[in-house]
């Protein structure tokens, strides 16, 4: 379709409603796509918008009435344009008004006499052109068009943007031009993966995760659960293969720390870390997250806290060192209910099941990650076998506050020195199931909750990744600076997503209706409106587009080798 080429005339509309768009007889309505991205040009501005619905109208009911035979094609075209018509729904989110300049060659809302006396539309540059939020909307018969690629590079930028540090996350879905997220304002504040089961949501969180270690945007501490990021993953498909992972995208910016040293050897992970935690490091605030796997009461978590008042960092040892006589004298000394502390014994004794968990360490490994992400390197910490949901909460708060703590105490060093040198590089920590962790009864009370709220004051943000958004605090999701969706079907999921987004009523219509693969819906912070795209592939194109052109593909036997053994560590 020509971009030169008008599609329709504004009909009607309001700020708030979004605009009616009647299109011309010889535009299909077939080739309108929900989420398309379109330009009105009205008398003074242009005004980018997203097409959020699509429409069969008439000029009489009576067509509708007695409507033409299906073999009656010579009576469909006649009505067709002025008796029948489609009408699109668009909604405004940005706009911009050109400068006049009578110096410079005549200019007037964009356009240049040529010396031919025709008039063409010349794009403003960057430097000319300031887009502003919609505050007006433009005049009746305004004529709409497809947005062309220098719409596109105006309102999201170019990835080698000398300026800016801008990463494409895709392509529109009926053009070959980037978009892309400017990544120091994605790192600004924590951000958010949605998509329900089985839409990519692991692929496209890699791929945001490449951007911004490639461009230095910020230092990744990234717990992988199902091992999918720090090495190869079993790519989606029919076809057995893998994808790379970030260690082999950048072996010198990423290290891999591991809960399970005989699974990361079994996959052939390089360089992978030994990682052990101990029962002294666990403090109440860390059984208290994972009560509900564990079984706990709130009488039993009451009873931890008098024994950690009592026993502090030893307070798990010590306990699992009393005995029943033990328990009942500790009782009468101390304001604690045997019954309780007897099941909190009992209960807590499945931590001796996990293989990361020590009497006592060697080393703080903790302290270990802390020097990795002080020296600039990106930390994926794998869960092999240990990857189920009490692990993984119970490790995540554990490093995850220790981290935030030194965060703190930088972020206090910097306040006070004003020294550019004490400034923290800002941190991005990636959990996945993110509302177990941000669930509504727990939230305040966990330090992810904590983070989320405090935007970037500690330069600590967080990337999270779900499928059920609608099970994370309200207050947490107001706070997620930008959310790249995929498809969503339950409609609690899809209030979610729109918590604290203005104008939501056209969006909600556009995240229904995205396909179940590689299809994605970017709104927030790190882009100047919201935009439906088709993401980027993370195939060998990627590998070498990211800064890895020695990428060389395995014969099929060894990739089938390692998917196997992959699909086994994963549970497949």
């Amino acid at each position: 379709m020509n971009s030169s080429q008008p599609l329709g005339s504004v009909i009607q509309g309001s700020l708030t409603g979004g605009l009616e768009v009647r299109l011309h007889p010889d535009i299909s309505v077939e080739d309108m796509r929900v989420g398309k991205f379109l330009v009105v040009h009205g008398l003074r501005s242009r005004f980018f918008c997203m097409l959020t619905d699509v429409a069969l109208g008439t000029s009489n009911p009576r067509i509708i009435a007695n409507p033409p035979g299906w073999e009656d094609t010579f009576l469909r075209e006649v009505l067709a344009g002025s008796g029948t018509y489609g009408t699109i729904n668009l909604a405004p989110m940005l706009m911009f008004t050109p400068e006049s300049d009578e110096s410079s060659n005549h200019t007037t809302n964009g356009f240049v006499k040529s010396p031919n006396g025709l008039a063409s539309f010349q794009p403003q540059t960057s430097t000319t052109m300031e887009l502003l939020p919609v505050k007006t909307i433009p005049s009746h018969f305004s004529q709409v068009y497809e947005a062309s690629e220098e719409d596109f590079r105006r309102v999201f930028g170019w990835e080698d943007d000398p300026h800016r540090r801008n990463f494409s996350v895709g392509k529109p879905l009926d053009m070959d031009v980037p978009v892309c997220i400017d990544l120091n304002r994605f790192v600004e504040r924590s951000n958010g993966v949605f998509g329900k089961s089985g839409t990519g949501k692991s692929f496209l969180t890699r791929l945001l995760l490449a951007g911004v270690i490639r461009k230095n945007a910020a230092v990744n501490l990234i717990f992988d659960m199902h091992s999918e990021y720090g090495w190869e993953a079993v790519a989606e498909g029919k076809n057995v293969n893998t994808v790379k992972g970030l260690k082999q995208l950048f072996p010198g910016k990423v290290e891999v720390y591991t809960l399970d040293p005989q699974s990361t050897k079994r996959r052939g992970v390089r360089d992978a870390q030994e990682l052990y935690l101990s029962y002294e490091q666990i403090t109440v605030e860390d059984i208290k997250l994972c009560s509900r796997d564990l079984g706990l009461s709130e009488a039993a978590l009451d009873n931890a806290s008098i024994l950690y008042n009592e026993f502090g960092k030893s307070w798990i040892p010590q306990l699992f060192n009393m005995t029943g006589e033990d328990i009942k004298m500790f009782c009468e000394e101390k304001p604690g209910h045997p019954g309780s502390i007897t099941s909190l014994q009992r209960k807590l004794l499945r931590l001796d099941s996990l293989k990361y968990m020590r009497g006592v360490c060697p080393q703080n490994y903790i302290s270990k990650i802390i020097q990795s992400l002080e020296a600039g390197k990106n930390v994926v910490i794998e869960f092999g076998s240990q990857s189920n949901m009490l692990s993984y909460m119970l490790v995540t708060n554990m490093i995850t506050r220790r981290i935030h703590e030194e965060y703190v105490k930088k972020a206090d060093k910097f306040l006070q020195s004003k020294n550019p040198c004490d400034r923290p590089t800002p941190l991005m920590i990636t959990i996945e199931e993110a509302h177990r962790f941000l669930d509504p009864a727990i939230v305040q009370s966990t330090i992810f909750g904590t983070i989320a709220r405090e935007l970037r004051k500690y330069f600590v943000t967080l990337l999270v990744v779900d499928q059920r958004p609608s099970g994370i605090d309200n207050e947490v999701m107001s706070q997620i600076g930008t959310r790249i969706t995929a498809l969503l079907n339950d409609e609690k999921d899809i209030d979610a997503i729109f918590t604290g987004v203005s104008g939501a009523g056209g969006l909600r219509s556009v995240l229904a209706k995205l396909d179940s693969k590689q299809q994605a819906l970017i709104l927030g912070h790190a882009v100047p409106m919201p935009v439906v795209v088709k993401t980027r592939p993370y195939d060998t194109k990627f590998y070498a587009e990211i800064g890895d052109p020695a990428w060389e593909e395995k014969p099929d036997a060894e990739v089938f080798a390692a998917a196997e053994i992959a699909k086994a560590d994963l549970g497949f």
